[in-house]
């Protein structure tokens, strides 16, 4: 680990030639044609050229769509960089003058940005190979969103076929006043894991409900009960969330289907929470239906999504040294652990150290209009990640280049 404030001195030198106007062209045209999970076919060819042009030796259709870059420069240790490419299905409703083209396709979560400032410090840092040693490796990762991506990459060899990581690195654009960068050692982001139910009834028509087992009453009955889970049998210390996120059933008005089908969404830090609750699920599922009468026992099909993100304390320590020294000390604080998840920890093979961190990008005044007496009032209170309205301030452009270069070079010879 170099001292940071010589990694930031540093930082500030080689991305001092950086254009921002450059990183805006870049941007704005990723944010104008978003594309979703496993289909970032463009998206991934642009970062694919910029890599090529700037000295690495790139390999496309890792894990189907993304892109991996490998800059060998000398002896030293061997950093992965990561940025995730793909978009949400949401209809955009910014009002920007670089709004996306696709029809109920947004950049909603900021993936544009990740490529661009990856690129940025992908650039920035092959320019100035002179300056350090080692191996850098820049992750363009397909289908964070739909979960699959960065496992995608991992069983299609990304840890054999490049160089093994000693670090691997990433970052998050997130609601807040644009100039922060919140770090947090340890557990930073929660495991989620989804839930399929299905409830089979017995249908028939709507002006004969005693001929049926209406399984859209049974399956209503679970989604109220399944409000008690998290209220009545977890622990106030713990931070579950558990959603339904989805409910079908039915084709027509008078008939009553002969199933219903429940999409379910579990947010947790701790394995044995985790555990406890998906038991709950099973047990009210089952029992809803039993006392329904259902014909058939329900289906409950759990598909674990992403593993806990869960910093090393020390490596982000360190970082966060550097970020506050190049950005000033009041800039880097610790929001603690979010309920939100992330597949970035995939990518890092067992016993290899990570680091996740944010930058905040909400608009100054955007941020002044904002209700609220507290942060956490203000953040509720701006667009978000995922919502239609999300538009990330332009100012964040080059420092989001800078965290990931210094990162970077506080790790490199």
């Amino acid at each position: 680990m170099s001292e940071p404030t010589a990694v930031a001195r540093l930082t500030q030198e080689i991305t001092a030639g950086l254009r921002p106007a450059a990183l805006e062209d870049f941007y704005t045209d990723l944010h104008r044609h978003p594309e979703l999970a496993f289909r970032e076919h463009r998206t991934a060819a642009k970062l694919a050229a910029r890599l090529r042009a700037d000295g690495y030796d790139v390999t496309e259709g890792v894990g189907r769509t993304g892109v991996v870059g490998v800059l060998a420069n000398g002896d030293g240790p061997t950093v992965w960089l990561r940025g995730d490419m793909d978009a949400l299905p949401v209809q955009e409703a910014t009002g920007l003058e670089y709004a996306s083209t696709a029809d109920g396709v947004m950049h909603a979560c900021g993936h544009d940005l990740h490529v661009t400032w990856l690129a940025g410090a992908a650039g920035a840092l092959a320019a100035a190979r002179g300056t350090w040693s080692g191996t850098l490796v820049v992750v363009g990762q397909p289908a964070e969103e739909a979960g699959g991506g960065a496992s995608a990459m991992v069983a299609d060899g990304a840890h054999t076929r490049f160089p093994r990581p000693d670090v691997v690195l990433g970052q998050h654009v997130t609601p807040g006043l644009a100039g922060f960068y919140p770090h947090t050692p340890g557990l930073t982001m929660s495991a989620s894991d989804d839930v399929d139910v299905v409830v089979h009834g017995v249908g028939g028509h709507g002006s004969r409900p005693e001929s049926t087992t209406d399984p859209v009453v049974t399956a209503a009955y679970i989604v109220t009960r399944l409000q008690t889970v998290v209220s009545r049998e977890v622990a106030a210390a713990h931070s579950v969330v558990l959603t339904v996120g989805q409910f079908h059933a039915g084709t027509k008005h008078n008939i009553i289907p002969a199933e219903a089908r429940l999409s379910l969404n579990l947010r947790t830090q701790d394995a044995s929470v985790r555990d406890r609750v998906l038991g709950a699920v099973r047990r009210i599922v089952e029992g809803e239906c039993r006392t329904a009468g259902c014909p058939a026992p329900p289906e409950v099909t759990v598909r674990p999504g992403y593993p806990n993100t869960v910093n090393d304390p020390v490596l982000d320590g360190e970082i966060a040294a550097v970020h506050r020294e190049l950005f000033g000390p009041l800039t880097v604080l610790d929001f603690g652990p979010a309920m939100g998840s992330e597949d970035f920890s995939l990518l890092a093979p067992e016993g290899v150290p990570y680091d996740f961190w944010y930058v905040t990008s909400t608009p100054p005044a955007v941020w002044e209009a904002a209700p609220g007496a507290d942060l956490a009032e203000k953040i509720g209170n701006v667009p978000g990640n995922h919502s239609p309205l999300f538009a990330p301030d332009l100012s964040v452009l080059l420092p989001g280049v800078r965290t990931l270069v210094s990162a970077a070079l506080s790790r490199l010879g």
